[in-house]
């Protein structure tokens, strides 16, 4: 079992940027395919970003494609996710998720373990 801690969001100005960090427990995080997801009020939680447990395989959501990057440290049992250039529509709680398997993509059932959320507050 894992869990996972995010931090890093706050509240910026558009055209800002911000890095989210998601720390796992456990010594085995490198057996984790990760992902990023948001959940913007009275919306439905939408895929952001993936990651392969070994980082070879990437994927983003087209909205945020060019903006910003997910990578991960598995020496220091993180992830995170740089979002730059910014903008309202990015409002959202940032949660990252991670599932034992090689990669979990987009699909959010496809994902075991959630963090508790950050949120992320982009003013225009």
């Amino acid at each position: 079992q894992v869990q996972l801690v995010e931090s890093g969001g706050g509240l910026v100005q558009a055209g800002g940027s911000l890095r989210l960090s998601c720390a796992a427990s456990g010594r085995t995080f490198s057996s984790y395919a990760t992902g990023w997801f948001r959940q913007a009020p009275g919306k439905e939680r939408e895929f952001v970003a993936a990651i392969s447990r070994g980082g070879g395989s990437i994927a983003y959501a087209d909205s945020v494609k060019g903006r910003f990057t997910v990578s991960r440290d598995n020496a220091k049992n993180t992830v995170y996710l740089q979002m730059n250039s910014l903008n309202p529509e990015d409002t959202a709680v940032y949660y990252c998720a991670a599932a034992n398997a090689h990669y979990s993509g987009r699909n959010y059932y496809q994902y075991d373990y959630w963090g508790q959320g950050t949120q992320v507050t982009v003013s225009s």
